[in-house]
């Protein structure tokens, strides 16, 4: 069950993240370089820090210059994270590369990888709201409706673990086959970005 293999590693990046809770500390990864571990871990930390400068760029007090700082790192970060999501899909892709597709397979609208995403993201609503719903200093309104959204949350939790499994199996038995797009970040790219390449001119 790969997701419920997944979930703990997020966890865990999750809470090292915040000993120090600090978007610029350097990431001290536990796992051994080139292991599946060790990627999962690394794509949770990425996640976790843009949660952070999200949080940070929504200052209705931040200087705009340090706001515009923000804004490009928080666009490098995406970069990453949609790298990071490709080199897990060749992962999968590796791993079930002699795999016999059957005549009828079908595709899915997303990716193995696309969906540890989500629930990387996932990871994180689950440890914020949970942050909110024993919130001490917070009323008991705040806490009982955070745990209502916390309740949701491990709901979805379950749901994706199962979706998850589910989509990895079929495409074990070849019901279903891989097909991986490169993702296009135009935004970053001085070729494709009208604004960046105008400035070139």
């Amino acid at each position: 069950m790969f997701a419920e293999f997944a979930f703990p590693i997020f966890e865990q990046s999750i809470k090292t993240y915040h000993i120090v809770d600090d978007v610029y500390q350097p990431v001290v990864n536990p796992f051994e370089k080139g292991t599946i571990e060790y990627l999962l871990f690394a794509k949770n930390w990425v996640d976790t820090v843009q949660w952070h400068y999200e949080d940070i760029v929504r200052d209705p007090n931040i200087d705009p210059v340090a706001a515009l700082d923000l804004k490009r790192k928080i666009d490098a970060s995406n970069q990453v994270r949609t790298d990071m999501v490709e080199y897990i899909d060749s992962y999968f892709l590796d791993k079930y590369k002699d795999v016999q597709v059957k005549p009828n397979a079908k595709i899915n609208t997303e990716s193995p990888a696309w969906a540890i995403d989500r629930l990387s993201i996932l990871a994180l609503k689950i440890y914020h709201m949970n942050e909110e719903a024993t919130r001490a200093e917070a009323t008991a309104e705040h806490r009982a409706k955070c745990q209502e959204k916390l309740n949701v949350l491990l709901d979805q939790k379950n749901d994706m673990f199962t979706s998850i499994s589910q989509l990895i199996e079929d495409i074990e038995a070849g019901d279903k086959y891989m097909k991986v797009y490169k993702q296009m970040k135009m935004y970053n790219d001085e070729e494709l970005n009208p604004v960046l390449y105008q400035n070139k001119k």
